[in-house]
């Protein structure tokens, strides 16, 4: 992988705030442990030791990440809490500073921590806002995710634009899209604006610490804010209405958010109605990434790829309000 400025200075950040919390480090021994756990334009992420370095997005507002640095640290027991109060600036970059945790091993679905996920969401979304004490001075943004996925979107407009044969995958991506309502797209502030949310949840947002083996804590900061609850269950919902989550899967994580007094869904009876217009957006979501990604890779679509923009197709023949649920 080649070396970039920003990522030279990164790794050096990440040992010497490795050697801080860490005097014995091994790589002061002659064993050098760093790793790039991520290099993509929208995030540089370096592991040194038992530390791990982060350089978020371009553009990304300082008292944003800084009021969500806040309420990552006054949840020591839902989030994994930040090394520094404050992101620092490499390169025209914000960079914060994070613990290791072990992360959730794709290579065993089996050992999947759905029940953890469903139940650290539920503590988040009952969480009150005038529990974050201290009172950041900048007020909680809302959470992004109608926000990304009307990224996906205009990315899938753009390419689509740039490609001279439109592929037959975009038409109903598109129209799938249309049928949300404005706050699903973005365009209008959401419905809820009081209740916690993560903004991006998926099993690569967890991880262990202490590690290897400590409690399961939420990681990623930067789509978290207020907004609606439901957006959070949206992903497994999505997969699940699309036949990529199996049955059983869905049925402990939805289980495990209602013991546990999640509120984004009834404590009983069918959760479609909540869940439906978000698990719908982000279906979307993931249809226009794959579509932009196989464009990208000049490759054809994948049957799972597919499997989604065939959900899209079925949604865009029914508006979500006249429908009573997702999953057809």
């Amino acid at each position: 992988m080649p070396t970039t400025p920003l990522l030279t200075e990164l790794t050096t950040r990440a040992r010497a705030t490795a050697h801080t919390r860490t005097p014995t480090c091994p790589c002061l021994r002659g064993s050098d442990r760093t790793e790039t756990l991520a290099d993509r334009p929208d995030a540089t992420v370096v592991r040194h030791a038992d530390t791990v370095a982060k350089a978020h997005a371009p553009a990304t507002p300082l008292p944003d990440l800084t009021t969500r640095l806040a309420t990552a640290a006054h949840l020591p027991g839902v989030f994994l809490p930040p090394l520094l109060p404050a992101p620092v600036d490499l390169h025209g970059r914000l960079v914060t500073f994070w613990p290791y945790g072990t992360p959730v091993d794709p290579k065993d679905p089996d050992a999947a921590p759905w029940e953890a996920a469903a139940t650290l969401l539920a503590h988040l979304h009952r969480t009150p806002l005038v529990s974050l004490a201290p009172t950041p001075r900048t007020p909680l943004p809302p959470m992004q995710g109608p926000a990304k996925a009307a990224h996906a979107v205009a990315r899938l407009r753009a390419a689509a634009e740039a490609t001279a044969a439109e592929s037959p995958a975009v038409p109903p991506v598109l129209a799938a899209w249309s049928t949300l309502p404005t706050w699903a797209r973005a365009e209008t502030p959401m419905p809820d604006r009081t209740t916690l949310c993560h903004g991006d949840l998926h099993l690569g947002q967890l991880v262990r610490h202490p590690a290897p083996d400590g409690p399961w804590l939420l990681i990623d900061v930067d789509d978290l804010g207020t907004g609606v609850p439901a957006w959070d269950l949206a992903r497994p919902a999505a997969w699940y209405a699309c036949g990529l989550l199996p049955p059983d899967e869905w049925t402990r994580f939805l289980t495990a958010y209602r013991v546990a007094g999640g509120p984004a869904v009834p404590p009983d009876g069918d959760p479609w109605p909540a869940l439906d217009v978000p698990a719908r957006a982000l279906t979307v979501q993931t249809a226009a990434r794959a579509i932009v990604k196989a464009t990208t890779e000049h490759r054809p679509l994948d049957e799972i790829e597919m499997s989604v923009i065939d959900a899209c197709a079925r949604m865009s023949s029914t508006p979500p309000e006249l429908t009573p649920g997702f999953p057809k």
